[in-house]
């Protein structure tokens, strides 16, 4: 594990509770007004019975997808945030980091209808994962990833590298957390070399906001 990918892993340790409390307080706006709605609709939209979400946090998705009767796995690399989840309702979840499950290391279940990524794909080195989740696809079924949007989040450095998010606008202690950027290209190559072939591209949008809050992508196996 690099220098940034080992820090972007203590960071989620440190900021565990404080993300759980932000996110069950409603405290970001985008995810609110737009960017939980545009993931949740992306993966209804598939009408899976059975998915996994990939770096699932504090749950809220599971519980989402639960509600509509749909059988939700989680799996994240943090245990403060699986054992909330675990505490909120979700009973199918597993702690493990991304080399485990890109290595196959872990049993999280296979023959997913569809495995979703909702802001949690944030280290350099996704195509191993990005991989090892293409074989955990039932056949017909996709991949989701939403993150930030390229363009929007780039700040007039359009180029991959590590960046660092100071969570400055949020209250209470948090330690920064590296992130690492890619452009638009970039994550279109990444999902090439994983196996998949891009099925939709969606940039979800608040009508009284200039720029895109999010970019979502589909992918599916190409078989």
């Amino acid at each position: 594990m690099s220098a940034p990918e080992s820090t972007l892993l203590d960071s989620w340790h440190h900021n565990a509770q404080a993300w759980i409390d932000i996110i069950r307080s409603g405290t970001i706006e985008s995810r609110l007004k737009v960017t939980d709605q545009a993931i949740l609709l992306a993966v209804l939209g598939r009408q899976p019975q059975r998915v996994l979400d990939l770096g699932c946090g504090e749950g809220w998705l599971l519980r989402a997808l639960a509600e509509r009767a749909i059988d939700a796995v989680g799996v994240d690399g943090d245990v403060t945030l699986v054992e909330a989840a675990r505490a909120a309702g979700s009973s199918k979840v597993h702690v493990a980091s991304y080399e485990a499950l890109a290595e196959a290391k872990i049993d999280i279940g296979r023959d997913y209808d569809l495995i979703c990524a909702n802001f949690a794909l944030l280290h350099q080195d996704i195509i191993p994962l990005l991989a090892a989740m293409n074989a955990l696809l039932a056949p017909g079924g996709a991949l989701v990833i939403q993150t930030l949007h390229p363009w929007a989040a780039a700040a007039g450095d359009y180029q991959d590298g590590w960046r660092e998010e100071t969570f400055a606008g949020f209250k209470g202690q948090w330690q920064p957390m590296p992130w690492y950027f890619r452009t638009l290209s970039s994550w279109l190559n990444a999902l090439d070399m994983a196996g998949f072939t891009l099925a939709g591209l969606q940039e979800p949008q608040h009508p009284q906001s200039p720029v895109p809050q999010s970019l979502l992508l589909v992918a599916e196996p190409r078989r």
